[in-house]
């Protein structure tokens, strides 16, 4: 174990032991950093940035995640069953999440222009017209983002559940189909019990990377339109790395971890004493 042990501490655990103890200190990369205490923890409370880019996050997160999983059980219910042209579509719906994030917010961002964006056209034609546009206006540019993220990642979730689907022994549908159950019966009290487990990671890994949320927005947005988009991961990123307050960026970076590490405790509790063994 100790190559990996090596990984782990070089890449991971040292840059988290120098974040804690620049989170306590004023540091821009041209002075040496200078120690500060909890003065950067108290600014960041009294921080309207801060405020804002958590509601952001917490907004896309609590938006996103359920959508994205439902969707993705959804698909796999869907695409579990015998039909016609079933490896294409799933091939179709997996495909976005194993292109680069940068590479389909560039393309998104031309859909959604309000100028020659072939989507937007298509929304105006059936009622959806903005004449912002959906990335400059700042009561859109937020569901568009969102849009990006579900359509992006809902193919990698689809996968996880339809391994889950087909570990489940088919004499439990069988014998449920013998007593007369109904598709809704079936899914109640055999489906969704024994994805039990595949719920728990689901949710939980996109749970976390909704709340990490930082490319499609820093290549659509910027943050914007008047900081209506800006989520913790990119107010870390202009302030650490823009305005060069290493020290303050650090602080935000945490408050950011033990956030991602109390709901990753909560989703792990919850579905734990619902996890099934079969």
């Amino acid at each position: 174990m100790a190559p990996s042990l090596l990984i782990i501490g070089v890449f991971m655990v040292w840059p988290l032991v120098q974040s804690a103890y620049l989170s306590f200190t004023e540091y821009n990369r041209i002075q040496a950093a200078r120690w500060v205490g909890v003065h950067n923890y108290v600014e960041l409370v009294q921080d309207e940035q801060v405020w804002n880019a958590l509601g952001n996050t917490a907004v896309y997160a609590v938006v996103v995640t359920p959508i994205t999983v439902l969707l993705a059980l959804a698909f796999a219910i869907f695409l579990n069953r015998p039909m016609v042209g079933r490896e294409f579509v799933r091939t179709a719906i997996f495909m976005p999440f194993i292109v680069s994030m940068a590479i389909i917010s560039f393309a998104w961002s031309f859909l959604l222009d309000a100028n020659i964006g072939l989507v937007t056209y298509w929304l105006g034609q059936v009622g959806f017209v903005t004449e912002q546009g959906w990335l400059t206006d700042p009561q859109l540019a937020m569901p568009a983002v969102m849009l990006v993220g579900v359509w992006k990642s809902v193919g990698f979730y689809m996968v996880m559940y339809l391994a889950g689907l087909q570990s489940i022994p088919t004499e439990l549908y069988e014998a449920a189909r013998v007593d007369g159950a109904s598709a809704w019966s079936r899914f109640r009290h055999i489906t969704w019990p024994l994805l039990a487990n595949q719920t728990m990671l689901v949710s939980i890994m996109a749970a976390i990377a909704t709340i990490q949320v930082f490319d499609q927005i820093y290549v659509m947005t910027r943050g914007g339109p008047f900081f209506s988009t800006e989520t913790l991961v990119m107010l870390i990123y202009r302030v650490g790395f823009q305005d060069l307050r290493l020290g303050y960026g650090s602080a935000v970076s945490w408050v950011l971890m033990i956030l991602v590490f109390g709901l990753s405790m909560l989703q792990f509790g919850y579905f734990r004493k619902r996890a099934v063994t079969y």
